[in-house]
């Protein structure tokens, strides 16, 4: 049903498309083992042309423990995108050799571009501040596992929601289940954008508040989604030191929560959640990584048609 296709975008895939991969993911990693050689003899290139450990760790852990290969960049000075190569042309060329290719770039809309010139599935790796589509499966996949389904839930995301691609996907995705509601967490100059409270959720009657305060919410929440406030995103190095300490989770706050409540974060971490919360039991963003790593096994799969 997947096999060919690409994922640029979390709604690329519908809802049924989407729980075979959650479902493969949550088999991958109650028994790892037992999918060690599907992929032998497969590459994955990855092309990165922003930083990322994660994102690109966990793709190449991947394919390693599917028993592919991978080639690729994690910068492009060292490729030929330092001549000047065109995004299309590279993708062209990449795709000669490889199976299936994951991309990043700082530019919204390159992994629409890529997959019109690919013979191979692209996967978005994340694209500028617009979409981050396998964070958003890695998500679900978390959510799935820890709280049992995806619906009913109360969803606080905080931090920068204007610049975070991680968090539009996951209020797209979520959006999609029943009766969730979602409280966004920030300073008005980092506020979801329009699109995503009009668009989606105005439009499709989904109940949502606007707060700056954490501590005014934090004993309604099911899921916490914290997020940096991302200095690359800025234009102006003032604003950027005067909001990225605006919001820091602490055990003081952690007190007035939930004792289930599940605390996410697509990492990397500067100092928005204290190390001391590491050791609540709701913390649940290192579990994420690794079921970001099985969710992209579910997915490689899924494209390449593996059984």
């Amino acid at each position: 049903m997947l096999k060919g296709r690409h994922l640029l975008d979390p709604m690329d895939f519908s809802i049924q498309e989407t729980y075979e991969v959650l479902k493969l993911g949550k088999e991958i990693s109650n028994n790892p083992e037992k999918f060690t050689h599907l992929c032998d003899g497969k590459i994955l290139a990855t092309l990165f042309y922003e930083p990322s450990t994660r994102t690109r760790f966990s793709f190449e852990a991947a394919m390693l423990r599917l028993g592919g290969s991978v080639i690729g960049f994690s910068e492009p000075s060292s490729s030929s995108v330092a001549k000047g190569e065109s995004i299309a042309d590279t993708i062209r060329t990449v795709a000669c050799y490889a199976d299936i290719v994951a991309m990043r770039h700082p530019k919204e809309g390159s992994a629409r571009v890529a997959s019109l010139y690919s013979e191979v599935p692209v996967i978005n790796a994340g694209d500028g501040g617009h979409q981050h589509p396998t964070q958003t499966l890695t998500d679900l996949l978390t959510i799935n596992c820890v709280k049992g389904d995806l619906s009913n839930k109360v969803i606080g995301v905080c931090g920068d929601l204007k610049f975070g691609r991680t968090v539009h996907s996951l209020i797209k995705a979520m959006s999609r289940y029943e009766n969730n509601k979602f409280i966004l967490i920030s300073p008005k100059e980092l506020s979801v954008p329009d699109y995503i409270t009009k668009e989606i959720l105005t439009k499709n009657n989904i109940e949502f508040l606007e707060v700056e305060k954490i501590d005014d919410v934090i004993g309604q929440l099911d899921i916490l989604y914290m997020t940096r406030v991302q200095r690359e995103r800025f234009f102006n190095e003032e604003e950027y030191l005067r909001l990225k300490d605006s919001y820091i989770l602490d055990a003081a706050k952690m007190k007035n929560a939930k004792e289930d409540m599940m605390i996410l974060h697509p990492l990397p971490r500067v100092n928005e959640i204290a190390y001391e919360v590491d050791v609540d039991p709701r913390a649940c963003y290192f579990k994420q990584a690794k079921y970001g790593m099985y969710v992209r096994m579910a997915l490689i799969l899924k494209l390449l048609g593996v059984k």
